[in-house]
Order: structure tokens, then sequence, then C-alpha cells
């Protein structure tokens, strides 16, 4: 995780009853000289609660993160969620992907008051001006390219990809004045998926878990997190989904330039438009009405513009877009 995709200081942690259990854990695994100095709550999630562990010990100080699963759907996903970042986050630690070091996972709770992995803490920040997005979408790209690109075996094969969207439960806008635009794209994921190439998806390609270092042409990417939803499935699909909240977080055109900009850097998606089409949709669908899952995130990290009504026509807008370019 990071140091600075936005932090909020919350000393009284220390003492808290609601992780005693937890920090007893974290303890128990440190070096004898070392305790957990300071807690600081790292904004801009959505899934879990996050902390920064400040530890300070005879050797120096350093910063673990403590990701821990509270809400109750996420509770009865834990086991499976945690088990899987655990698994890659090894797997990652022999490849060039800028990922956190797994410290311990106590996946089922059964020495902490809440499911909870713990893991190192990386450089960098999470960048989501609209200033600077194009150079960040060309680095997103590469290193979603490099991502797709990890090797694994069949013991190390994460599962199938699982969909976000169904036509069941796709919940368009209230204040849409297109109802039949949503028709037409309910109709679309109705159709079998198309055949692809699987390849190692992150599935939760965002800017929002992609941490930054540097600026102007010294700008680079300096870690990827959020690791509890990896697949085995298409490129496109993970395309489809930087896609998506590209075009929420700056605007249309950058949502749809994201494609081809990985296929310039060396990515291949599907050259069938009707294929191109469901990816995208399959993905966008997932975010409707109004993207709550990274509006809420993204306006605690300072783009209070953002609000429900932007981004809910801004997903539409995309929507219609993909139909112009595609259909």
């Amino acid at each position: 995780m990071n140091r600075g995709e936005g932090t909020e200081r919350t000393g009284g942690d220390l003492e808290s009853q609601d992780w005693s259990a937890t920090r007893s854990w974290v303890e128990k695994g440190l070096a004898e000289s070392e305790r957990i100095e300071d807690v600081t709550r790292l904004r801009g999630g959505w899934t879990s609660k996050m902390r920064r562990l400040s530890i300070s010990g005879s050797g120096g100080r350093r910063s673990l993160v403590l990701r821990s699963f509270v809400k109750p759907f996420f509770l009865r996903h834990a086991e499976g969620l945690l088990s899987r970042e655990a698994g890659i986050l090894r797997l990652l630690g022999e490849t060039d992907v800028p990922a956190a070091t797994l410290v311990d996972v106590d996946a089922t709770a059964e020495y902490c008051d809440h499911p909870s992995l713990l893991m190192s803490l990386l450089p960098g920040s999470v960048r989501l001006a609209d200033q600077g997005a194009a150079r960040r979408a060309d680095l997103l790209a590469g290193r979603l390219l490099r991502i797709h690109q990890v090797l694994v075996t069949e013991e190390t094969r994460p599962r199938t990809y699982q969909a976000w969207a169904t036509p069941e439960r796709v919940n368009p806008p209230g204040s849409s004045t297109r109802p039949e635009l949503w028709r037409r794209a309910v109709d679309v994921i109705r159709r079998e998926p198309p055949h692809y190439q699987p390849c190692f998806l992150h599935r939760d390609f965002h800017p929002g878990n992609v941490l930054f270092e540097g600026d102007n042409d010294d700008l680079r990417i300096s870690g990827v997190v959020d690791w509890v939803e990896t697949s085995w499935g298409p490129a496109d699909l993970d395309v489809a989904h930087c896609s998506t909240a590209l075009a929420l977080l700056h605007g249309v055109p950058t949502g749809m330039g994201f494609a081809d900009r990985y296929v310039a850097a060396g990515g291949t998606l599907t050259d069938k438009p009707a294929e191109q089409l469901y990816w995208r949709l399959l993905d966008a669908l997932a975010f409707a009405p109004d993207a709550e899952k990274v509006g809420i995130p993204w306006r605690e990290l300072d783009r209070t513009d953002l609000t429900p009504t932007v981004l809910s026509g801004r997903l539409e807008e995309y929507i219609q877009a993909l139909f112009d370019r595609y259909a």
C-alpha cells in the first residue's frame, strides 16, 4: 500500500478495543525491540479498513499497512479475498510488478478482531487530478501490459474472472432521459461471453489503485495495490475497467482512448468491434447508477467535483460513446 493515498491521524486507535486482538497479532510478529508507535487511517478505499502502522525499534523505523475487512458483505467473503491476495503478493514477489510484500495474513480472524492482512508500505501516492492525466494514462497502459504478462503455473493461476454486472442487476440512473440506451446496453451483455485468450488480470486496475512518484519526465509508477480480485481472463476486461474509471475521473475522451494506449504499448486486444463492445459494457454497467464505489473514495481524495450527478452523467455519455465507436 501507499503512504500518500490520503491519510487521517488516528493515534487514539492505539488503545481502541475494536482492534486490540489484531494489534496483539501484529505485535507478535515484530522483532523483539519493535513496537507500534502510531496508527494512521488510510483514506481512499471502499472494501476494507486500511491502517498505516508506524513501527519503531532498535533497527530504526518502518511502516506497515494493515487491511481489515469490517463490512458485513466483505466479512462473508473475507477468507477467499484475503487468501487470494496473500497468494498473489507471494507470486508477485518474484516479478517486476511493484506490489507490496506480504508480512502475514489471518483470513478467518482466528487471531484478529476482523479478517486481516499485513503488508509492507509502498512509496508514492495516488494521483487523481485532471492535470497530467494523459501522461499517467500512458504509464497505466504500459504497467497493465506488464501485469498481463505475469507467468503462472497451474498451481499459481488465479480463479477465472467473475462478471460484476448481470442484466438483471443493472440499475440505470433515475435521472436518465435515455432509457432505450440502457436497454440496448443491457441487451449486449445478455449474450454469451466471446471467446478469449486468457491471461493474468489485476481485475481492479484503475487510477485509485496505482501509486506514482516524481513529476513530468521523471513521473513513474511506484506501486500497484489491491490484489483481492486478481483473476484469469481476457486482457480486454482489465482494459475495460481502467477505461471506465478514466472516463468517470477525467472525462469520456480519456476513457475512450485508453484501449488505444494499451495497444500502442504493445498489448493485444480483440479486433472485433462486437466483442470490444461486450467487454467494455460488461464493465461499465457495473458502475451504474452513479459509480458509488469509486466516487466516494475519490471524493475523499479531494475530487469533490465528482458528485453522483456528474459521475452518472459521464457514465451515460461513455456508454453512448461505446456504441458510437463499436456498434
